[in-house]
């Protein structure tokens, strides 16, 4: 049983409260993957979507939540990883590692995020995500992402830190 108070509750988040302290929570899941693709041409896959709450672009790296669809309830980080890469993407990836897992946000949410690591990539479709999604997919040579990323920003959109997280987990410099 869970130990917390429900305050508000709607499809897709709940806030409660455990003790004195108020947090989010997603009332399917507790758990997201993110995926560093990269290519054998050592190009990362990068995903570029608006995101309501920062209204804003943001680049990230593709992600998705564990276990919030019923079709999915019993999927594994790695199927989930697998999963997403592909409906985000379009690739498929012979290798998916474990990076690290960490809390998304330990004083806000509940949710821990879990970033692979896929290699041995081969592109099956277009991607741009499952319906109600409008993704955009962006392949840029490591030696070239940091300049990318800053045209990016400079162009008023937003970097996510789980780019930069990956990468040093990965152990890849850029």
């Amino acid at each position: 049983m869970e130990e917390y108070e429900v305050l508000y509750r709607s499809q897709w988040l709940m806030l409660c409260r455990r003790d004195t302290w108020e947090f989010a929570k997603r009332p399917q899941c507790d758990a997201a993957v993110g995926i560093l693709a990269i290519t054998d041409a050592q190009e990362i896959i990068l995903v570029e979507q608006y995101r309501w709450p920062m209204k804003a672009f943001v680049m990230e790296i593709p992600a998705g939540l564990v276990g919030d669809e019923e079709e999915f309830a019993d999927e594994s980080l790695t199927q989930t990883a697998a999963r997403e890469l592909e409906e985000e993407t379009g690739y498929q990836a012979a290798s998916m590692k474990l990076l690290l897992s960490s809390p998304t946000s330990a004083g806000m949410t509940s949710e821990t995020t879990h970033l692979y690591f896929a290699t041995g990539l081969q592109q099956v479709s277009s991607g741009g995500g499952v319906e109600g999604e409008a993704i955009r997919v962006h392949k840029v040579k490591i030696t070239d992402l940091r300049n990318w990323l800053q045209v990016q920003q400079t162009a008023g959109k937003l970097i996510d830190f789980k780019i930069h997280a990956a990468l040093a987990a990965a152990q890849i410099a850029f």
